[in-house]
């Protein structure tokens, strides 16, 4: 609920990286990692605690991928659904987590809603500084998993809950 009178039906956490923009939570594979699933949880305990050990991203859970053009990184997506009770374990942890106050300064929660005057909750936070693609991958996620309704991204000005 928010203001303890709107239903929200969904959540989306975000991270302030160090650097102070937006993004999702991750980082490399290592050697000692299997395949890039195993890379992404390790780097999910890092980031975010030791609840992530609750659950497991898999590669069903996948979404996109992107090569940089200056980089030479290939950088995956995947968005993992969780229930109420793992996610207010992994806010909850996420202070406690080997990266927190170094690469990770905090946890957001992705405003999914808009305000009465038609500009604030999402079409406002989408105005934030994000790293890379994390802007898009959000909305295509939002989209994909029919999180906003179709319609509800032309001129990202009053997304519609769905």
């Amino acid at each position: 609920m928010i203001f303890g009178r709107i239903p929200l039906r969904y959540t989306v956490l975000m991270q302030m990286r160090f650097d102070g923009r937006l993004g999702f939570p991750g980082g490399f594979v290592e050697t000692q990692d299997r395949n890039l699933e195993d890379g992404l949880n390790r780097e999910l305990r890092e980031k975010l605690g030791e609840a992530v050990s609750a659950f497991r991203v898999e590669r069903t859970d996948y979404r996109s991928s992107r090569a940089g053009t200056k980089t030479h990184v290939v950088a995956h997506f995947y968005a993992k659904r969780l229930t109420l009770e793992q996610l207010e374990a992994v806010e909850a942890s996420a202070p406690r987590a080997k990266d927190h106050g170094l690469e990770v300064l905090g946890l957001v929660r992705v405003p999914l809603y808009t305000l009465r005057d038609g500009v604030g909750g999402l079409s406002a936070f989408l105005e934030n500084c994000f790293i890379g693609n994390a802007r898009e991958e959000l909305l295509g996620a939002l989209r994909d998993l029919e999180i906003l309704e179709p319609g509800s991204f032309s001129g990202l000005k009053t997304p519609a809950l769905h």
